[in-house]
């Protein structure tokens, strides 16, 4: 625990300005980040004495060993600057909201040559547009199926697409009128783009429009006495009023707007999010985060903001934003909205009338949202406290290991060894720090010596990491840190193998946990726990020790090891599987020296089977585009030379089976 009057930065060296400040812990890890209209008084806060800072404060103060700064022009420039380091850095003391779920999005493929309606989910990409996010992918499903009677926009893959170009034949859906058949040329380009568009037009809420067109050609078709047009085109209006209907009118005045509303309590803190198009509900979404600093309802509203439309722009950031409470610095945000969308942006509270009904029940959502998040979680924090804390004590370790670290071996009789090393941080998984590793100092089986070779290369590159930045590397104008400086080979990024976890958790007994702590000696480092999960009595096992430590079977610190040591099991077993099965895919073209992976797939484009390549003359594969006399000659003698044994044949009828050679490049 670090003293922050060791770091404080000295009197007069903090700029009286706008800017964004980052705290960083002893392995120079980013772990706050935060804005100030004035980085002097607000840096000036966080070193009074420790008891009469909020709890949560004075324990990232305490973590922390450094501070540094950026300064900026404006407030507005400051609130990008620390949305972005947040997003960079992913502190562990800034409030992140995370979704509870992946939402699923109505997208349209706008960066297609013939843009494609489908269900999305994760990142946003590039030329994408985007509708939602909706509650289940069928409400999608069943919204476009209604709407691709009036706007029959393709909703095939890229593979059925191509396979219906080169038939010559539409799928189903073109058939029966819900695809216009680009495909085959129903169309042009140019008209399908169009239908895209007024596709997306009616989702963006601009319905109205078509309603009347449609309404109008079925009258007049009707005055022409073509019923068989005028009820197709009634059919057609009917189809877009359900789609209509299944998006509840909210607002009369066919607002758009999106409201933000919060629970919290002392630690955590849930926001939900209704999106209204048109005077319609067009999505929902929620988020719940732990309280880690010290910040108001305002501040909560203030990061909604950031992570909500940090890479948003355009139209989908909404003309107005209904929130409970204004961020402190509401200029600022709402010029930065009103810079992301491109246009003006109303930031404020409602105060009557409909918005202000719709405020509450968002509300409504969000403290249920809470209620039902503590109800599941209170258990199992509960749980993962106490496994911790039987972990500690059964291991007699100083305290409670909130980094843990499981490595395991993984092979198939000796062939393709890898291993695995996964990271649980507070009970937790860390997906994004887990590692794969190959076997390289030796070849065959030998688990104990593997063992050592992974500890010794992971915590290798731990020392290196810290040998490179220095436990503090001297500032440039030598005062030490907090001054300001950051070293130029630092950016405080998270780096593979940079943290050290307290305990090391290896898959086997006695030998593998010798092997580690052998490994941890030979590197000088004695302040990580090592012990082994052995597979057939769950046996505990410490260095030195003739004898496990054996939990009871209910403990919840044996269940966390268990799961730690079970979970780096699958991940080895799902690597070395991937190698064994990339290993067994070759070719024989995989000999031909200097014969790369897009050659190799032009071959086979061009001839269809390795098979018909290898009846090919020289001359034949020099047509190829790309290919050389030498490389062709060169593949004719490889696949010469791996030709392949006779023919099998059909026991049960006595047929030669034919081989055509796969096609895998």
């Amino acid at each position: 625990m670090a003293d922050p009057s060791s770091y404080r930065p000295k009197p007069g060296q903090i700029p009286d300005s706008p800017g964004v400040y980052k705290f960083r812990d002893e392995h120079r890890r980013v772990i706050y980040v935060g804005k100030a209209k004035s980085l002097r008084q607000r840096l000036a806060n966080y070193f009074q004495p420790l008891t009469s800072l909020h709890p949560r404060t004075a324990t990232m103060v305490t973590t922390a060993a450094s501070v540094e700064w950026t300064v900026v022009s404006t407030e507005v420039e400051a609130l990008q600057l620390e949305y972005t380091w947040i997003k960079e850095y992913d502190p562990r003391f800034n409030v992140k909201y995370r979704d509870d779920k992946s939402y699923p999005y109505l997208a349209v493929t706008l960066n297609e040559e013939f843009p494609r309606v489908q269900v999305m989910r994760g990142q946003k990409k590039k030329g994408v547009r985007y509708f939602g996010p909706y509650g289940h992918a069928w409400a999608i499903r069943e919204t476009v199926d209604l709407m691709l009677r009036v706007f029959p926009v393709r909703t095939c893959s890229a593979g059925v697409f191509r396979n219906a170009a080169s038939a010559g034949r539409p799928c189903l859906l073109g058939y029966i009128g819900k695809c216009s058949a680009p495909c085959v040329g129903r169309v042009t380009p140019e008209e399908h783009r169009e239908l895209a568009d007024e596709f997306c037009d009616f989702m963006a809420g601009r319905t109205g429009t078509y309603i009347r067109r449609l309404e109008k050609q079925m009258t007049i078709a009707a005055e022409d006495m073509e019923y068989e047009k005028a009820a197709r085109l009634r059919d057609d209006i009917e189809a877009l009023r359900r789609a209509m209907e299944k998006s509840a009118v909210v607002l009369a005045d066919a607002t758009d707007a999106d409201l933000i509303a919060l629970a919290e309590d002392e630690l955590e803190a849930a926001v939900q999010i209704f999106h209204v198009r048109g005077g319609r509900v067009r999505g929902q979404r929620g988020w719940v985060t732990d309280k880690v600093e010290a910040v108001d309802t305002a501040g909560l509203v203030e990061h909604a903001l950031q992570q909500l439309y940090g890479e948003e722009s355009g139209d989908t950031v909404p003309k107005e934003v209904l929130v409970p409470a204004l961020p402190e610095d509401v200029e600022s945000v709402t010029a930065w909205l009103s810079g992301r969308r491109g246009a003006g942006v109303s930031l404020r509270v409602p105060q009557r009338g409909d918005k202000k009904d719709l405020m509450e029940t968002v509300a409504r959502n969000a403290q249920q949202a809470l209620v039902l998040h503590k109800t599941k979680r209170a258990s199992d924090l509960t749980t993962r406290s106490r496994a911790l804390e039987e972990i500690a004590e059964a291991l007699d370790l100083e305290s409670a290991p909130l980094r843990i670290e499981c490595f395991d071996i993984s092979h198939l009789q000796g062939e393709d060894v890898v291993a695995s090393m996964v990271v649980f941080e507070d009970g937790l998984p860390r997906k994004s720090e887990y590692r794969r590793f190959q076997i390289k100092g030796f070849e065959g089986q030998d688990d104990v010596r593997s063992m050592h070779e992974v500890i010794s290369r992971r915590f290798k590159r731990y020392l290196a990491e810290k040998d490179r930045t220095g436990e503090w590397g001297p500032a440039a104008d030598g005062e030490g840190p907090g001054d300001g400086e950051v070293p130029a080979e630092d950016d405080g990024r998270p780096k593979r193998f940079a943290y050290p976890p307290q305990l090391v958790v290896v898959d086997g007994g006695q030998p593998q946990v010798a092997a580690a702590r052998r490994a941890l000696d030979e590197l000088g480092i004695d302040d990580i726990a090592v012990c082994g999960l052995a597979k057939r009595l769950e046996e505990v096992w410490l260095p030195g020790d003739d004898d496990p430590v054996v939990l009871p079977r209910s403990s919840e610190g044996l269940y966390l090891l268990q799961r730690v040591r079970d979970t780096a099991h699958d991940f080895a077993i799902r690597y070395q599987r991937s190698k064994r099965t990339k290993r067994i895919r070759t070719s024989p073209l995989d000999a031909v020296a200097g014969l790369g992976e897009i050659r190799k797939q032009a071959l086979i484009k061009h001839f269809g089977s390795v098979k018909r390549l290898r009846q090919a003359t020289i001359e034949q594969i020099c047509e190829v585009p790309g290919m050389g006399r030498k490389t062709a000659e060169a593949v004719v003698v490889a696949l010469a030379a791996a030709a392949p044994a006779a023919p099998a044949v059909n026991t049960a009828t006595g047929e030669i089976m034919e081989d055509d050679g796969g096609g895998t490049a």
